[in-house]
């Protein structure tokens, strides 16, 4: 059913990033709506990897993505968010102070401000040119993403790729797979460097095979059930590796989708903010997390908070431009409605 909802702001995307703007903008006593194309909060963590462990949020050593989103969700359930899940924004008009969002279900959100948190846009994954890819990506022998781990104890596991799913995956399948082989054309990861050397003192114990400098040449089986992955190097030798499950992890193909027509300033698959505040070229509209770009910036999760809190400082005046914002620490404030 289409809602009319009038609120300060509304964020679009409900990740990590998403979620977070939620909290920080309710601790400046901003109502907020959520609107995500996903018919569950947290983006990619939820619907992509919810296993996937994620060593870099502060004070947790390690968390699974899942388990991040469940945190988020408990952080942000006092401020009560109304929700429009499964929806996609298809227009935005108005100004700074009196947006109108429209989405494909017909519901029409008014803010005065809009906070972009649509991660990379669309996504879906870069598939290797292989023959016969689709009948084993049809029987599950060739995956994009592990949403569980028991789902490949037992298995074996070769994994394409030299980024950090290539390597968090490997190290996290440690004691569940039965073999597990890493495929990756020349031997520097580009992952973060202690998980790097995580693999490489996995590999030196023989937990993982470290299959270096091949890449992804054929595969080879039998209606759809994988027996083996034959892999080339820079010279054309190959060689085969006995597997029942190929991991391909060459990231995601993305397209920024109806923010793309939206009138702002964009580079490549990213919109252009001021660092200092996450404000685009619009007055009013920011943007947060993986879909801003400025320089120096980092696509990880953390700063996708830091930015939340950014852009939902800059966006009080515009709310309550008669009110003075006296920042106070969070432990000190409490929450607001609080005893």
């Amino acid at each position: 059913m289409a809602e009319t909802i009038t609120t300060d702001v509304a964020i679009i995307g409900a990740g990590p990033a998403g979620l977070f703007a939620v909290f920080e903008c309710g601790m400046l006593k901003l109502g907020a709506v959520l609107i995500d194309a996903l018919g569950e909060v947290g983006g990619q963590c939820a619907a992509l990897y919810p296993e996937k462990p994620i060593y870099d949020i502060p004070a947790l050593p390690a968390i699974e993505a899942a388990g991040l989103i469940e945190n988020l969700e408990r952080q942000v359930a006092p401020f009560a968010a109304p929700r429009l899940l499964g929806r996609l924004v298809t227009a935005i008009s108005g100004a700074c102070g009196d947006f109108t969002i429209g989405t494909d279900q017909g519901d029409l959100v008014r803010a005065k401000a809009i906070i972009i948190a649509a991660g990379a846009g669309a996504f879906g994954p870069n598939r290797p040119p292989l023959a016969g890819l689709a009948a084993y990506e049809a029987s599950g022998a060739v995956q994009y993403y592990v949403k569980r781990r028991e789902a490949l104890r037992g298995k074996r596991v070769v994994i394409a790729g030299g980024g950090d799913s290539a390597v968090d995956w490997a190290l996290a399948l440690r004691g569940i797979a039965a073999s597990i082989a890493v495929v990756h054309r020349r031997p520097k990861f580009r992952a973060a460097p202690e998980s790097a050397a995580q693999l490489a003192a996995a590999a030196a114990q023989g937990e993982i095979d470290l299959v270096i400098p091949y890449q992804l040449h054929a595969l080879h089986g039998a209606d759809g059930t994988l027996g083996s992955v034959e892999v080339a190097d820079l010279d054309g030798a190959t060689r085969h590796l006995d597997a029942d499950i190929l991991l391909p992890f060459f990231g995601l193909a993305t397209d920024l989708g109806p923010v793309a027509t939206w009138g702002l300033e964009l580079s490549l698959h990213h919109v252009l903010v001021t660092p200092s505040t996450c404000e685009t070229s619009t007055r009013g509209i920011f943007a947060i997390g993986d879909v801003a770009e400025y320089p120096g910036k980092l696509k990880l999760i953390l700063q996708g908070f830091s930015e939340a809190a950014m852009a939902a400082h800059a966006i009080h005046p515009i709310v309550h431009p008669e009110q003075a914002l006296h920042f106070e620490y969070s432990t000190s404030k409490g929450l607001p409605g609080a005893a």
